[in-house]
């Protein structure tokens, strides 16, 4: 090879390393909680490449993060048409229609993730959320079942075993729910509603 060509492709190396150290990274700005960061940084990605699904995912956590759910959701449904079993994508649209309102829509999604991904990085928040939409619906045997799994892949949420609680509770599982609120109650002995729900079913007991 002439040098003049090997000089010629060791400066674009060069280039292109610097470019990529300088380079701004949405992802990161994200875990450092710089959210309006993200978003800005992910919107000149899809700009200049409008199928760039890391773009998509990271511009939807952000935005879910800031509480614009409409904008996420239509970042995550551009997503879901790059790629359709993306399950990063699966579960931000779950979650994105939990806070929506949209309960039907949402489990839907969330079922799909446990399906095709069981050992999935937010699998935890997948039944969490799955959890306390069947609370929304009366169906507390379900949110048990769903929560329960929610506090055996994160069993040092003190609000998760409330909620797990409550669930119990609202089913007439008394026992469990006592298990579950004194659970929450040593992990956080502040939270005031697993102690006003723990001397709720107390009262209920003493008076039966």
């Amino acid at each position: 090879m002439k040098p003049r060509i090997i000089l010629c492709f060791l400066f674009f190396a060069l280039c292109s390393l610097a470019y990529a150290q300088t380079r701004p990274d949405a992802l990161l700005e994200y875990r450092q909680g710089n959210f309006e960061r993200a978003v800005q940084i992910c919107r000149d990605e899809i700009a200049e490449n409008p199928n760039n699904l890391e773009a998509h995912v990271v511009i939807s956590w952000s935005l879910i993060r800031l509480n614009r759910f409409n904008e996420a959701l239509q970042y995550a449904r551009a997503g879901r048409a790059i790629n359709r079993f993306d399950p990063r994508i699966t579960q931000i649209l779950g979650e994105v229609y939990f806070h929506l309102g949209m309960n039907n829509e949402a489990l839907q999604f969330f079922q799909e993730y446990a399906h095709v991904a069981p050992q999935g990085p937010r699998i935890h928040l997948v039944y969490f959320f799955m959890g306390e939409i069947f609370i929304r619906q009366g169906r507390f045997r379900h949110a048990d079942i769903a929560l329960s799994t929610a506090v055996h892949f994160v069993p040092g949420n003190a609000n998760w075993w409330a909620r797990l609680a409550f669930a119990r509770e609202s089913a007439g599982e008394f026992l469990p729910a006592v298990e579950a609120y004194e659970r929450a109650l040593a992990l956080n002995p502040q939270l005031i509603d697993a102690q006003r729900g723990l001397d709720r079913i107390r009262r209920n007991m003493a008076a039966q």
